[in-house]
């Protein structure tokens, strides 16, 4: 049995080689403006770095004012390969990047397994990217950490919810939840999804976030549910498309970074 799960789509979404990587996420973090808010959560965006790194810079930047008090990250994200009900957690005791490895937080784990909507599911993670490529960032950005990774299936708002208000622990944890915005639009019609799908965000409102608005909507809307009953703000600090990156403009996928504190 594995004890560390290794990356899936390193050479892919993102250098392979330690160097390139660490090099690549330093530029896009150097190119990002550090606002001057310390985040209890945040959204980033999960595509290739070529398509979406800049925006996920622009909230992981944010984590300069933290990145020696954060120890503990609970990190969700859509389910891309397997299908399941609830939320899925590794067995696993380490994730593994080119930039080294991360522990899981077994006692939290341990914690969240009380909840029926969290079950033990490797295959959900052997190839989950939406996880993976957020690692690198947080590696480079805190100095120690450990890690729950929760692949988000067919879960509703209300069950995410109560698996991130069990997890939200204190100041020196940090909820980082993964999702793209709009898929395969034109360029303009992206973009005024995109701004919908920010306004919601922006407003707490989980019942303005539908199907086709962000593929990791299970676990957004379980963090605006919660931000909602905590008295959280939530701010949009970038909002771009892969036509504003790296591709055309006439099929894209939407990008979005968001800090809450």
């Amino acid at each position: 049995m594995m004890t560390t799960r290794p990356p899936a789509v390193a050479g892919m979404f993102y250098p392979a080689d330690a160097t390139q990587l660490r090099h690549d996420v330093e530029t896009y973090l150097s190119s990002a403006s550090s606002p001057r808010i310390a985040p209890k959560a945040i959204i980033v965006p999960h595509a290739g770095y070529i398509y979406s790194g800049p925006i996920a810079a622009s909230a992981y930047a944010s984590l300069k004012l933290v990145h020696d008090k954060i120890r503990h990250v609970i990190l969700l994200g859509p389910a891309h390969h397997v299908p399941f009900i609830g939320l899925a957690a590794p067995s696993v005791s380490s994730f593994t990047t080119p930039l080294g490895d991360i522990t899981i937080n077994q006692h939290q784990l341990k914690q969240l397994e009380r909840l029926p909507q969290v079950i033990i599911n490797d295959a959900a993670h052997e190839r989950e990217h939406s996880l993976e490529v957020q690692l690198p960032f947080l590696q480079i950005m805190l100095d120690e950490f450990d890690l729950l990774p929760l692949a988000v299936g067919d879960a509703d708002m209300d069950a995410v919810a109560e698996v991130l208000n069990l997890a939200w622990g204190n100041d020196d944890t940090l909820i980082v939840i993964s999702s793209d915005l709009s898929h395969f639009h034109d360029y303009t019609t992206a973009q005024n999804m995109d701004q919908n799908t920010s306004r919601a965000i922006e407003q707490l409102q989980p019942e303005n976030i539908h199907y086709d608005m962000a593929c990791g909507r299970n676990p957004v809307n379980g963090l605006l549910t919660l931000a909602r009953k905590k008295g959280l703000t939530a701010s949009t600090l970038d909002l771009r498309n892969s036509g504003d990156t790296a591709g055309t403009r006439d099929r894209v996928v939407g990008y979005g970074a968001y800090v809450f504190h």
